[in-house]
Protein backbone atom coordinates (compact mmCIF):
# COMPACT_ATOMS: atom_id res chain seq x y z
CA UNK A 1 0.00 0.00 0.00
CA UNK A 2 2.73 2.49 1.00
CA UNK A 3 4.40 1.94 -2.34
CA UNK A 4 1.59 2.46 -4.34
CA UNK A 5 1.22 5.94 -2.13
CA UNK A 6 5.03 6.74 -3.17
CA UNK A 7 4.53 6.21 -6.91
CA UNK A 8 1.04 8.40 -6.81
CA UNK A 9 3.44 11.14 -5.57
CA UNK A 10 4.38 13.67 -8.79
CA UNK A 11 8.09 14.14 -9.73
CA UNK A 12 8.74 18.18 -9.17
CA UNK A 13 10.76 19.44 -11.52
CA UNK A 14 13.13 22.09 -11.05
CA UNK A 15 15.81 23.97 -12.65
CA UNK A 16 19.67 22.31 -13.17
CA UNK A 17 22.27 24.32 -11.55
CA UNK A 18 24.47 24.31 -14.10
CA UNK A 19 22.86 24.73 -17.60
CA UNK A 20 19.21 25.96 -16.28
CA UNK A 21 16.95 23.43 -18.13
CA UNK A 22 14.86 21.22 -16.47
CA UNK A 23 15.29 18.40 -13.76
CA UNK A 24 13.48 15.76 -12.09
CA UNK A 25 14.02 15.69 -8.72
CA UNK A 26 12.83 12.70 -7.85
CA UNK A 27 14.92 9.07 -6.63
CA UNK A 28 14.45 8.60 -10.19
CA UNK A 29 17.02 10.97 -10.97
CA UNK A 30 20.66 9.78 -9.83
CA UNK A 31 22.02 13.45 -10.81
CA UNK A 32 19.63 15.29 -9.26
CA UNK A 33 19.23 18.38 -8.61
CA UNK A 34 21.57 18.17 -11.84
CA UNK A 35 19.10 17.39 -15.02
CA UNK A 36 22.09 14.88 -16.13
CA UNK A 37 25.67 13.74 -15.89
CA UNK A 38 27.14 16.17 -18.15
CA UNK A 39 25.98 19.06 -15.85
CA UNK A 40 26.88 17.45 -12.62
CA UNK A 41 30.23 16.55 -13.93
CA UNK A 42 30.92 20.33 -14.98
CA UNK A 43 29.76 21.83 -11.49
CA UNK A 44 32.40 19.20 -10.03
CA UNK A 45 34.85 20.30 -12.06
CA UNK A 46 34.73 23.89 -11.47
CA UNK A 47 34.64 23.44 -7.74
CA UNK A 48 37.57 20.96 -8.29
CA UNK A 49 39.28 23.87 -10.28
CA UNK A 50 38.79 26.26 -7.60
CA UNK A 51 35.91 28.14 -10.29
CA UNK A 52 33.84 28.70 -7.00
CA UNK A 53 34.95 30.27 -3.99
CA UNK A 54 33.47 31.44 -0.59
CA UNK A 55 34.68 34.94 -0.13
CA UNK A 56 36.92 34.96 2.89
CA UNK A 57 37.25 38.42 5.79
CA UNK A 58 40.81 39.54 5.86
CA UNK A 59 41.83 39.04 9.34
CA UNK A 60 42.89 42.30 11.22
CA UNK A 61 46.01 44.03 11.39
CA UNK A 62 48.25 43.97 14.01
CA UNK A 63 50.50 46.95 14.87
Amino acid sequence: MAQQQARAVKSRVVRCPACGGDSIYAPSNPFRPFCGERCKNMDLGAWASEGFRVPAEEPPQED
